[in-house]
Parts: structure tokens; C-alpha cells; sequence
């Protein structure tokens, strides 16, 4: 017989898992060192919720299970906000959080996380889509399968277990589970209603969401794209789900949206084919009653949100994207002939002229003209994990998307700092393809640290931060709606450069944007964890401000 810990290390080998990302406490010792003797790498995170944010990162890039540990008490609720984000992302992360020995129940102890002190197992409930406590060693089986069948089938999504110190020493029977699990994934019975709403559409649309990326339905929505001749536009969360350049793509919609993806829908559409979007406010900010579709085809695996944002007539296509939409295009296609956007796009070409006539003024960089330069800098190939704030949603606009699956942003929980997190579990993951950061001096302010992280574990990537000495998207939000901003602007700004450079990695400061060309060339050219802080125009206004 082995320890529990020593299954859960095993466990955690079977599943496809290298890494482990955590902090340690007392409670936890006995699995790190499991870790160790078995070979699994454990991540020192300087924080628990940034270990959480790298975990699902790693999950996203590795396409596996990932690991999050927290020691008892404040080390879990530490860890609460990144199992939140990594349920808006569906992402499998299984939290593990330490507890005191259970003969100490009731006692006054240290960071208890018992019923008695914080109880982590009814906090993670919420954010999770499981947590329980493994309250005794014979049980451990019965538990784990559970919470692996929970995040690896159906909806997908973190889970939580909180073992007890005395339970994680405590020896028991071998056991095996699955290495792949089965994943029954049925057809919708809705695909012939939507093919005959789509031929007698005379002028729709297609909205893709977070959910595509999610099911990695790149191949499937282009071919369903081509056969139809829709044109496309991009959520917030869908950015990079398309390419930008394709004739038949209309930019992204809602906020960072494009002035071709207004006119367009300014002009009227009747059918409307939403997939995998919530449709939140971020998504159609914007959209006035008047120009709403006549009807809504939504793919989505819930209907918990269809018919809610649009109160127009709905037809819900329930289950996996790229399943559905593989059906769908092998059964069906149409006939009709590919708009022309040139018109549209010659709007938002006359929209960018305007803005860089105000760049002319401006005292320092604006950000919008930064996104347009990096992506002629960077590599086709390379992925990128937008952190919340307005830097990304000057990249949501401005940022050309070229391959599929490149460019990360959470619209629906958007905790600040997770983006520049998420980039460092998936360089750990696959540590050979071109990943960087868009993040702000905010989100830095939030969870910088974790870049001595990155340093440590030789996660050769760049950060690029977008520092304008505030929290750019509240301030702006409150002074163009209410007047004034309070309480958004730093007093003393940072200097992320210094910062990077006193956490071992290298530090770029560039006020100009020949300073930004250079610095990334020289960052791409060396491998390198690299901080390249630009300074950007504070009252440049980023393309937000149709949410209100």
C-alpha cells in the first residue's frame, strides 16, 4: 500500500500533468514531496492565485488536466479567484487545498479550514463544478474519480479537493482510473431547423465567442464560413478565433469593435448565428433594439444565457461547437454569393486616419498604434494572452489575427493579472512556441511578481506592458459617463522595467516607438524573460466606452 499522496502524484503522471503549480504550508508538505520523488516539477508560484492562473494556463496550452496547491486557510482563498477564472474558461484545473489533521477539528488551529475556521471546501463551491473534503483514505478513489470525471467530461472546468494532513500520510489500496476518459459528445437535434433558417437568410452574420477557442473549432467554423458565405465578426473573448484578413471578416464586434462591424450591423441583419458567446455586455455593447437581428441560431453547450441578451426569436443548438458545426457542414451549404465588406472596411480605414490625426498630438505613444506595429513584429505563430484593461481592447481592434488559436482574452469574469499568468503556464507547457503578454502597469500592480517565476523556471517570453499611470478602462468609463474619475490614477507610477530587472529578468523602457521596435527585435532575437514596459498616452481613449 501507498500513502494518499503518493496516489495523487501517481494520478496526477497518468493524467499528462508535468507540473504542479503552488505554494507550500504545512498541511501540503507531504505532496510536494511526493512530487519530488516521483519526478512531477513543482512550480513555486509567488502567490496562490497567480499558481492558479498558471495552472490554467497550462491546462489551455497543454490540453490536459493541471495542478493548483494551496496550504490551508488563506493559501485556499488565495487560490478562489484563479478557480473562478478557470471556470469562465472551462478550464480542467484540480485544486487541491491542504487541512489541518482532523483529530484537530474543533480545536483553535492555525489556518483552519475546517467548518470551524474557513471552510474551503463550501467556498470553492461556487467557482468549481465539485469540491469535497477527503475525509478518510479509503475513500480517496471514489473522490478522485468523481472530480476527474467532473473537469475532463461534459462542461469541463475546475474542481476541488481538500485533504486533511493525517488523510494525505495515511496509506491505502492501489487503484487505477482512466487515462483517457470518454467524452460521449451528442449531435444536436436542432441542425436541419438552423440549415433552413440560414437559406432563406437573405442578410446574416456570424458572432463567434470564447466558446470556439474552447472547442477548437478553428477548422470547423471556417469551412462552415466558406459554405454559407457569412460574414464574420469576433467577440471580445472570440478575438483569434478567425483571421482578421479573410474576405469574408468583418473584425471584432461589441467593445473593441470595429466601425465595419457597426455599419454592418447598422444596415440591418436578419439572422443572427451566435457561437459560443454568453452575448454579455462587453459582447454587444452597442447593439441598439432597432438593429437587432430578426432571428438568433445559437450554438452553445448551456442555454443557461440564450434568449436573455436579445429578446428576439432564438433557435439553440445545444452541445460541442465543433461537433455540430462538422455535422452541419457535411449535410448542408448554400448557394449564395460572398458579399463585398470593402465598404464597410473603407469606414473603419477612415475611422484609424481620424485616430492617428489625434496621435499626432499626443505627448507620448498611443497604444492602438503599438498593437498595429507588434503585429508586424511578432511571429505569425505566436500566442498571445490579453490581460483586462484597455491595452487589450486596443489590441481586440487593432491586433491582425492570422492563425487561428493565437490570441487569449476572458470577457465574462476578467480578474486583472490572470492574461499575464495564463502566458507563463502555457510557456511552461510548451516551452518551444512564442508566447507573450499584453498586460497593463494595473494588472502588473496585481501580480508582477510572478514574472520572477517565469525567470526561474527559464520561461524565455516577453511581457509587454502598457504603462500609463492608472487603471486606464475605469478611468476613462467614469470621466466620459460621469464627468470625473476618482480614484483611478496612481500617485506614484511604477517603473515595470526596474521591477523586472530586481525579479532577474531583462527590462526595456521605451518612450518611443523606434525604442519598442528595437527592444523587441532584441527581445525575439536572445532567449530571454523579458519586460518591455511602453510608456503610453493617458488620455488616449481606448474603444470602450460603448458599454456605458
Amino acid at each position: 500500500m501507498a500513502t494518499v499522496a503518493a496516489h495523487i502524484v501517481e494520478m496526477i503522471r497518468e493524467q499528462g500533468c508535468q507540473f504542479a503549480f503552488g505554494v507550500p504550508g504545512k498541511p501540503i508538505v507531504p505532496l510536494i514531496l511526493e512530487m519530488e520523488k516521483q519526478g512531477i516539477d513543482f512550480v513555486l508560484a509567488r502567490h496562490e492565485c497567480g499558481a492558479g492562473y498558471m495552472a490554467t494556463g497550462y491546462a489551455m496550452q497543454n490540453d490536459s488536466l493541471s495542478i493548483a496547491i494551496g496550504t490551508s486557510g488563506p493559501g485556499g482563498t488565495n487560490l478562489i479567484t484563479a478557480a473562478a477564472q478557470a471556470k469562465a474558461y472551462h478550464a480542467p484545473v484540480l485544486f487541491i487545498t491542504g487541512h489541518p489533521p482532523l483529530t484537530d477539528v474543533g480545536k483553535p488551529v492555525g489556518q483552519d479550514s475546517s467548518m470551524f475556521g474557513t471552510d474551503l471546501t463550501e467556498m470553492f463551491r461556487p467557482v468549481t463544478l465539485f469540491s469535497a473534503k477527503v475525509e478518510d483514505a479509503s475513500l480517496l478513489k471514489n473522490y478522485v474519480q468523481h472530480a476527474l470525471e467532473k473537469a475532463l467530461t461534459g462542461a469541463k472546468g475546475p474542481v476541488h479537493l481538500s485533504i486533511p494532513l493525517n488523510v494525505l500520510i495515511d496509506k491505502t489500496e492501489s487503484f487505477t482510473l482512466p487515462s483517457k476518459w470518454s467524452n460521449d459528445i451528442p449531435v444536436s437535434g436542432n441542425l436541419e431547423q438552423a440549415s433552413q433558417i440560414l437559406y432563406a437568410a437573405q442578410r446574416p452574420v456570424l458572432l463567434l465567442g470564447k466558446g470556439v477557442h474552447i472547442a477548437k473549432a478553428y477548422r470547423q467554423v471556417l469551412e462552415f464560413v466558406e459554405k454559407w458565405n457569412i460574414p464574420v465578426m469576433t467577440t471580445p473573448g472570440g478575438k483569434g478565433t478567425f483571421p482578421t484578413k479573410h474576405r469574408l471578416s468583418l473584425g471584432a464586434y461589441g467593445l473593441g469593435g470595429t466601425a465595419a462591424a457597426s455599419a454592418y450591423m447598422e444596415e440591418g441583419v436578419d439572422v443572427m448565428v451566435v457561437i459560443g458567446s454568453k452575448l454579455s455586455d462587453m459582447s454587444i455593447a452597442g447593439l441598439q433594439p432597432d438593429h437587432y437581428p430578426k432571428t438568433i441560431i445559437h450554438f452553445d453547450p448551456f442555454a443557461d444565457f440564450v434568449g436573455k441578451s436579445i429578446p428576439v426569436e432564438t433557435l439553440f443548438v445545444q452541445g460541442d461547437a465543433k461537433v455540430n458545426l462538422h455535422q452541419l457542414n457535411l449535410n448542408y451549404f448554400s448557394k449564395r454569393e460572398a458579399p463585398d465588406l470593402q465598404t464597410y472596411w473603407q469606414k473603419e480605414m477612415l475611422e484609424r486616419e481620424n485616430e492617428q490625426i489625434k496621435h499626432a498630438n499626443y505627448q507620448k505613444i498611443s497604444t492602438a498604434a503599438v498593437m498595429k506595429c507588434l503585429r508586424g513584429l511578432l511571429p505569425e505563430e505566436t500566442i498571445v494572452f490579453g490581460d483586462d484593461g484597455s491595452h487589450t481592447f486596443h489590441a481586440i481592434k487593432h491586433f491582425d489575427i492570422v492563425n487561428p488559436g493565437t490570441f487569449f482574452f476572458d470577457d465574462v469574469f476578467g480578474a486583472m493579472g490572470h492574461g499575464l499568468n495564463f502566458a507563463i503556464g502555457a510557456k511552461i507547457a510548451k516551452p518551444e512556441t512564442p508566447i507573450v503578454s499584453f498586460t497593463g502597469d494595473g494588472c502588473m500592480m496585481m501580480h508582477g511578481t510572478e514574472i520572477s517565476t517565469a525567470v526561474n523556471q527559464q520561461a524565455h517570453m516577453i511581457f509587454f506592458v502598457f504603462n500609463n499611470g492608472m487603471l486606464d478602462m475605469v478611468d476613462k468609463g467614469m470621466l466620459y459617463n460621469l464627468g470625473r474619475s476618482v480614484g483611478t490614477r496612481y500617485t506614484t507610477e511604477m517603473n515595470a522595467a526596474k521591477f523586472a530587472e530586481s525579479l532577474g529578468a531583462t527590462g526595456y523602457r521605451c518612450m518611443t516607438m523606434e525604442e519598442v521596435i528595437a527592444a523587441t527585435k532584441t527581445a525575439l532575437k536572445h532567449p530571454q524573460t523579458a519586460v518591455i514596459e511602453i510608456i503610453v498616452e493617458k488620455e488616449e481613449v481606448p474603444p470602450t466606452l460603448k458599454r456605458g
